[in-house]
């Protein structure tokens, strides 16, 4: 009898523990249960060697690549034992760096040169091209993409904007516009969707009154990036299901609560590349801040009009970000995130390409994303000419995110992609922002570490020829 009272007071001890403690959002959420996931997880490898799968097959991110992000996020051991697990000779498409005989230096602490925070600034000035007022040199190669507060739930989005204010980088508002929770030091550089969301009239178009209301309020907005598609669901507007949209959501984006917020599919202040390239000049002059757009890759006749219309010289964007194919952190159609747009791989060198037909390569920074947070992907996008990467999942997966792939349900288990107030309750901030930063700079420490052994001194340098592509 006294084992079973002994039982019940020591689980009552350890669900109140879980209750209160701030640093596990699943054990706040679901107090007891939550330990077994823990214990799965330390034994997931063993089982899936023998039962399930390796190490490389689960999608859309491999046990092997989560494994790096949170040990780096949490500080620890990020390293792998026993050679790789990884078939180097007969995979399709698999790529090797090629490391020079005699690389950079690499120092340690305690050594001339070492840099705690891998600090990689931008080897181009954003807007310097334009003679934008407010042009400026991005403090990191590495920052994090749109992810919209609605999408994403209010203490995730204060997360990413605590651990980009400590790693140095900037976070992308997603086209939700700035919320309170994206004030917490980052700077910003602020999308704009086909909703025009902190820039809109009460009928939906966009207003350039409240743009500039917007801009004076917020001051750490760096830069504008007008969205014409993403990689998920390219040719579609953005979504945010009606379970998500809460009265704080429907107040910041100017919509109705519980209702399914479905941004147009285009944008209606400009309707081709003449008139976005008049869009982009105004936004610019009437901010001073450099102005650039993202874009999936699919038909290329808009490219091919936009690198006309700037090779005359007298307009142009200062960022072209290209979001490949795989990309995606919410809701999206089955058939537009599986067969839509190209990927990274494919969409990106074609574009980048357009421009440097028409020289244009060195008045444009071009930002990478699409499953680039990782050192070998990263080190790739910088390969085919990415001067900045942005990155959504990855730093998703820092923050808690443990791929359960219930973002379009409202149901998402550590409170990241969700508004589920109890959910939402177990994460934390403080803590997660840490951890966010944490994965931003081991990322950099490697692009560095790769960098330098193929014997080059910024990530702009590296090339094509600095891989092996099977």
């Amino acid at each position: 009898m006294w084992y079973f009272v002994g039982a019940g007071v020591f689980l009552l001890i350890v669900a109140v523990y879980d209750l209160i403690q701030t640093r596990h959002a699943i054990l706040r959420n679901f107090p007891i249960i939550g330990h077994f996931r823990y214990l799965l997880e330390s034994i997931g490898p063993e089982l899936r060697q023998y039962i399930v799968t390796d190490n490389d097959e689960e999608r859309p991110f491999s046990r092997d690549q989560r494994r790096w992000v949170y040990a780096t996020s949490k500080r620890e051991n990020d390293y792998f034992g026993f050679g790789t697990d990884n078939d180097l000779e007969h995979e399709s498409n698999y790529f090797f760096i090629k490391q020079a005989t005699f690389p950079q230096h690499d120092p340690h602490p305690g050594q001339e040169g070492y840099d705690p925070n891998y600090c990689i600034a931008s080897a181009k000035i954003l807007g310097e091209r334009r003679k934008r007022a407010k042009a400026f040199r991005p403090s990191s190669v590495v920052n994090i993409s749109g992810m919209s507060f609605g999408s994403l739930s209010a203490p995730a989005i204060e997360a990413l904007n605590r651990g980009a204010a400590i790693a140095g980088c900037w976070h992308n508002t997603g086209e939700g516009g700035v919320s309170k929770y994206h004030q917490n030091g980052a700077e910003l550089m602020w999308q704009i969707g086909t909703g025009y969301f902190g820039c809109r009239t009460p009928e939906g178009e966009f207003s350039l009154e409240r743009f500039k209301e917007s801009i004076a309020a917020e001051p750490k907005i760096r830069s504008i990036e007008i969205k014409l598609s993403q990689g998920a669901k390219a040719g579609l507007g953005g979504i945010v299901p009606g379970g998500k949209v809460t009265p704080e959501i429907a107040a910041i984006r100017g919509i109705k609560v519980g209702e399914t917020c479905l941004s147009p599919a285009r944008h209606t202040a400009f309707s081709d590349a003449d008139s976005l390239l008049d869009f982009v000049e105004l936004l610019a002059s009437e901010s001073g801040l450099p102005v650039g757009i993202k874009s999936a890759v699919g038909q290329l006749d808009f490219w091919h009009e936009l690198v006309t219309h700037m090779a005359r010289g007298n307009r142009g964007v200062d960022f072209v970000s290209v979001d490949g194919g795989e990309g995606g952190t919410g809701a999206a159609p089955l058939v537009f995130s599986d067969h839509v747009s190209l990927p990274f791989r494919i969409g990106f060198p074609k574009i980048h390409s357009l421009f440097e037909e028409a020289g244009l390569k060195d008045h444009v920074t071009f930002i990478g994303s699409g499953k680039l947070g990782f050192p070998e992907r990263a080190f790739y996008g910088f390969s085919l000419g990415c001067d900045i990467i942005a990155l959504a999942r990855e730093p998703m997966l820092a923050i808690g995110c443990i791929q359960a792939q219930r973002c379009h349900s409202g149901d998402c288990p550590t409170g990241v992609a969700t508004q589920n107030k109890w959910l939402v309750r177990g994460l934390v901030p403080e803590h997660k922002g840490a951890r966010c930063a944490n994965y931003i700079l081991s990322l950099r420490k490697e692009i560095l570490r790769l960098t330098r052994a193929c014997g080059k001194a910024h990530p702009s340098e590296v090339s094509l020829s600095d891989l092996e592509i099977i």
